[in-house]
């Protein structure tokens, strides 16, 4: 999510102020996405700009007050109903760094995936602790957005222990697939004829 499809659709819900978007932001994403204020400035700027909000004067404390425009409206629910593309998610470093174990030498791969294990599933743990803690419906708008972030949180770490757990299967799979190097043959020991044939003993026959 951008933060300008953010704060636009908080402006769809009605005028705001600057600091007022910033704490509904953080609010509405689980406190998982803090912004500066300067952010939130910058960002009402491009899109007064571009003619999608438009500020309407001050309020009695002397903030300025922006409102969504009518193709600001058209904006937002556009980005509502268009699906998020996996294309534009950030690269998975965890991925890039397991694909980056297999083929580094001297890197033990199980090790690298039981230690990312261990830890994916203390922070699954706490996660779930925390979900267990809360009320199943709560009342407030930003507990229940909080409530949506934290159980996506649980089953990306739940699917992440399962991919994980099949990373260490495929490794397994290529170790016992690669060909062992055999050990070279001893070399006889001085004055020992164990290794010359019988019909070289004596001379030709």
């Amino acid at each position: 999510m951008s933060i300008r499809h953010g704060i636009l659709a908080l402006l769809a819900q009605g005028p705001r102020y600057g600091y007022q978007l910033r704490a509904e932001f953080e609010s509405s994403t689980g406190s998982t996405w803090p912004l500066n204020i300067g952010q939130v400035y910058s960002t009402l700027s491009r899109l007064e700009r571009d003619e999608l909000v438009t500020r309407v004067g001050a309020d009695d404390e002397g903030r300025f007050v922006y409102r969504i425009t009518p193709a600001g409206e058209d904006d937002v629910r556009s980005w509502f109903a268009t699906p998020v593309a996996r294309a534009d998610r950030p690269r998975d470093e965890l991925a890039i760094k397991l694909a980056m174990a297999v083929t580094t030498p001297g890197i033990d791969v199980r090790q690298v995936v039981q230690a990312q294990r261990t830890a994916t599933l203390r922070s699954l743990q706490d996660l779930t602790r925390l979900k267990a803690d809360g009320p199943p419906l709560p009342a407030d708008p930003g507990d229940r957005a909080w409530r949506l972030v934290l159980e996506s949180m649980i089953f990306q770490a739940e699917a992440e222990v399962r991919w994980l757990d099949h990373c260490e299967t495929y490794v397994a799979r290529i170790e016992h697939a690669e060909p062992r190097a055999e050990a070279p043959a001893p070399e006889p020991a001085p004055g020992d004829d164990s290794g010359i044939s019988h019909t070289s003993k004596g001379g030709r026959r």
